[in-house]
């Protein structure tokens, strides 16, 4: 594939894609028209700093205001909650290719049923019995967060009830699960004054990127290109 831009043909090869290699020439022309590098000049360190200065000196990216992102953090109250917390233990029966699955079910209902007459025995009975490292630690598997396990696991943590022994099994695509979850530590949402920077960022990334694919597509438009199209889908301007 020949790519060129007005008239200069361009190398691809090792580029993220044609358009890419065409937009950094599309840049690196519009530098030295602008005196910022020489027209000879093909270095891709001495390149990119010319870009950065042209990207400097025609694209204005404003700032967002406190009321842009005060509208952002209301509009999207789930992004800035600490998530929920769960303490728990376990004791996993494995599941496997060539175990007989009733009989694995069997043992950990026999093992569930014996907790709920004598919940001080889960320590003992996943030292025991549990396929997973944690039985030697009593089952516990510290702390855990949405996201941190399996969904069928999570769903079991995080459904609204008290601690405690879950009253039946856990089933998993790791096998049979007997659970206890010790405590709950609900989420809270995050104050404004914490995170406003971070909103900051985020919404001034998002009118950059926006701000610069326009600049290349008025570029393209004034251009002669060959073997790339710059007036469809964004362009990633670093690989």
């Amino acid at each position: 594939m020949t790519v060129s831009v007005n008239g200069v043909e361009v190398p691809v090869e090792g580029a993220a894609s044609p358009e890419f290699a065409a937009t950094r020439e599309l840049l690196r022309q519009r530098a030295s028209a602008l005196g910022l590098i020489s027209a000879e000049a093909r270095e891709e360190s001495e390149v990119e700093v010319a870009i950065e200065a042209l990207l400097e000196r025609e694209v204005v990216i404003p700032a967002p205001t406190e009321a842009e992102c005060l509208r952002y953090y209301e509009q999207n109250p789930m992004v800035f909650e600490s998530g929920d917390l769960v303490h728990a233990r376990h004791i996993l029966f494995q599941v496997t290719a060539r175990v007989n699955v009733p009989e694995i079910r069997a043992r950990a209902e026999n093992a569930l049923n014996a907790l709920l007459a004598d919940p001080g025995r889960f320590p003992a009975l996943a030292a025991e019995l549990s396929n997973c490292p944690s039985g030697q630690q009593g089952g516990n598997l510290g702390q855990i967060g949405r996201g941190d396990t399996v969904p069928e696991f999570e769903k079991a943590l995080f459904r609204l009830g008290p601690t405690g022994l879950l009253p039946e099994l856990v089933k998993t695509r790791h096998g049979f699960h007997v659970v206890a979850v010790d405590r709950r530590i609900p989420g809270t949402k995050l104050p404004f004054d914490t995170v406003g920077q971070d909103i900051a960022e985020v919404l001034r990334a998002t009118v950059e990127k926006r701000a610069l694919h326009q600049y290349v597509r008025i570029l393209a438009g004034k251009a002669d290109i060959i073997g790339a199209d710059l007036q469809g889908t964004e362009v990633p301007l670093v690989q």
